[in-house]
């Protein structure tokens, strides 16, 4: 197994105040903040940036900013809000050369992150120009894409993750009504991939994600996880998985009183599914805890180069 085809790590930054597993970590307290809503809490983007560091320097491939919770029943934000939560973020980061991924379905926030980008490789003598290599745009809004996002994607000359979803974070699960799940999720992709081919992105700009954990049930998500190794060899893009911590997993390893594990004590179930992707070969896995993950990653890339 060479180096490009190593399965990524993709390392997620959550600047939220309510993200299911690590939302808050990077909330500014003071004062008069009691009671604010989630959309217009303080963030302290010197922390933020210093763990896009500390997860970078721990072995992640790229780091995932986001500023809006996608978890079911999350509050809908307005792109300004999420914009003045990662852009900081994201100019820092880009300045310190770490590949990055801008988890965002508002097209205004994508280009918003490409100009912070750019503005950041070229504050510091870097390459302005940008490639899928250097920053992605992770769209999660699936059939509900905004019709500017693709064109954002094909004047940028980024990279695209095109994730199957049905809804945004307060409907999407009122919407896993399904004959075939495998079958309909492929066919939803092969729909948003058109949006993009017709703006004029180019097929070695798109990364697929089957959507685990988003408008599915906890068996619709084991029914895609099972077929995800025939996803990944029909795929004529590179794959995402993105199941980290998600609630199906804290149902599999309830306790006997059928208590559900919480986020936090889920890592090892998420590293034995990155295993099971790298060796489906998975383009990256999205995953909150870089070491656990980055080594099963290693395991199954000296079990093919042996």
């Amino acid at each position: 197994m060479t180096a490009a085809q190593r399965t990524r790590v993709m390392a997620i930054l959550n600047v939220t105040p309510d993200s299911f597993s690590d939302g808050g970590r990077f909330v500014r307290t003071a004062e008069g903040d009691a009671g604010r809503s989630a959309a217009r809490v303080g963030i302290d983007h010197g922390a933020a940036v210093r763990r896009g560091l500390a997860l970078h320097e721990a072995g992640a491939d790229i780091v995932d900013v986001g500023g809006e919770s996608t978890r079911p029943g999350a509050e809908l934000l307005d792109p300004e809000v999420e914009q003045e939560r990662i852009l900081p973020v994201v100019e820092q980061l880009a300045a310190a050369a770490v590949p990055l991924s801008i988890d965002t379905r508002h097209a205004a926030t994508a280009a918003a992150a490409v100009d912070a980008a750019r503005r950041g490789r070229r504050d510091v003598g870097l390459d302005g120009a940008l490639t899928p290599e250097r920053l992605v745009i992770n769209d999660v809004s699936g059939l509900l894409t905004e019709t500017e996002m693709p064109a954002v994607v094909a004047a940028s000359g980024v990279g695209v993750v095109v994730m199957h979803n049905r809804g945004d974070a307060q409907t999407m699960q009122e919407r896993a009504d399904y004959v075939d799940v495998v079958a309909e999720v492929r066919a939803e992709l092969a729909e948003i991939i058109g949006l993009h081919r017709a703006a004029g992105v180019a097929d070695e700009q798109i990364i697929v994600d089957p959507g685990v954990g988003f408008a599915k049930t906890e068996e619709q998500n084991w029914a895609v996880l099972r077929a995800l190794p025939q996803l990944i060899a029909e795929s004529t893009h590179p794959v995402l998985l993105g199941a980290s911590r998600k609630g199906f997993l804290g149902t599999v390893l309830a306790d006997a009183d059928g208590t559900r594990r919480p986020a936090e004590g889920r890592d090892v179930a998420t590293a034995a599914l990155t295993a099971l992707a790298a060796d489906a070969g998975a383009w990256a896995v999205r995953v909150h805890e870089v070491v656990p993950n980055r080594d099963a990653v290693r395991v199954v890339e000296a079990l093919h180069s042996r």
